[in-house]
């Protein structure tokens, strides 16, 4: 048949991250798992196809490099969002994340209740009472690795975690559960909302 010509566009994106100090990173087919002094943390990028391997970067310090060849331009973005996610639980298991959050409300105190569900050795669960004065009790299970505790703040609690999205979601559920349905919004402020959000540093 006759021969047809293709254009291709080569194109490679990389970008290459430092491995931090304190952590060790392992690769195995786009399965990462990333070691630290708080824990391990571990994430699967199959789903992205992208390549994710250990470098050695100037000055002989480790890195890992993340490239795609021939992606559109959601794909290349991928390689953004895999280096940021692999910073993220390097920065986790060595310092953490900490969210604070704060009980809002005008007339009916809210109460809560942290405790400890089954063999857990880190408090995991909180309720929620009197929540615009309804006997209902809301109760909000954290997600795995997050811990959940008063601070020596009124009416302040706060949750740590070693993977920002554990974290995060943990403080979406407990702020979602304390939503007013069909009142108006304007006039029925209480709830508990996310005040703070950081990185622990060392002590």
């Amino acid at each position: 048949g006759e021969s047809r010509r293709i254009m291709v566009q080569t194109v490679c994106h990389n970008q290459t991250i430092e491995v931090v100090e304190g952590t060790t990173v392992d690769i195995k087919a786009r399965k990462i798992t990333v070691k630290g002094k708080r824990g391990t943390l571990e994430r699967d990028f199959k789903h992205l196809s992208v390549d994710i391997k250990k470098v050695e970067l100037p000055g002989g310090k480790p890195g890992i490099k993340v490239e795609k060849w021939f992606g559109t331009k959601k794909e290349l973005a991928a390689v953004r969002t895999v280096c940021s996610h692999i910073s993220n639980m390097m920065t986790g298991v060595t310092k953490g994340y900490e969210y604070k959050m704060k009980f809002v409300y005008a007339h009916f105190p809210i109460n809560a209740n942290i405790e400890k569900e089954g063999d857990s050795k880190i408090k995991n669960v909180i309720e929620i009472r009197n929540y615009l004065g309804e006997k209902a009790v809301r109760r909000i299970k954290m997600q795995p690795g997050v811990e959940v505790d008063r601070t020596k703040e009124k009416d302040e609690i706060m949750l740590v975690g070693n993977s920002v999205e554990a974290v995060g979601t943990s403080v979406s559920q407990i702020q979602q559960i304390c939503q007013v349905k069909h009142k108006d919004i304007r006039k029925f402020l209480d709830g508990i909302y996310c005040s703070s959000k950081r990185v622990i540093e060392d002590n």
